[in-house]
């Protein structure tokens, strides 16, 4: 805070700055909002429509609906921990991981489904992954 001549105290430009979130922890929060907004539409998919999806003799074979409800729960959680990362939370950074995390093996085990999809969403968590596990919220700001 900086003094001006009749004694109020005024907020400088740096201390207003130091309250947003730059860098990469901006980068991870808009790719897990992006992963848990994907999530989160293929869940509506697959319990609205359980036929959409189909893949013959395979390991992990569940009911479709289940997968949806699967997807919808993991992609709410992703976008709360990449709401939680955008607003400078402490406990953004260990959710954000943990989540994307389980978000990632649970497209690779959709990938029999909806290959590109899958492919896609596991790309933007493992990008979500590495730069929150690389650069934590003290380094960016």
């Amino acid at each position: 805070m900086a003094e001006t001549p009749g004694g109020v105290r005024q907020r400088t430009t740096e201390s207003r700055n130091s309250d947003r979130v730059t860098g990469p922890s901006l980068f991870a929060g808009w790719a897990l909002e992006l992963s848990g907004s994907l999530s989160i539409l293929l869940g509506i998919t697959g319990i609205a429509r359980d036929t959409i999806f189909s893949a013959p003799r395979y390991t992990y074979r569940f009911d479709l609906t289940t997968w949806g409800w699967l997807h919808l729960v993991i992609g709410i959680a992703l976008v709360a921990a990449g709401l939680g990362v955008l607003l400078g939370k402490s406990w953004s950074t260990g959710a954000g991981v943990a989540l994307g995390a389980v978000s990632l093996v649970t497209q690779f085990m959709f990938i029999p489904y909806y290959p590109l999809w899958s492919i896609s969403v596991m790309t933007l968590d493992l990008l979500a992954i590495w730069t929150l596990s690389r650069f934590s919220a003290s380094h960016d700001r």
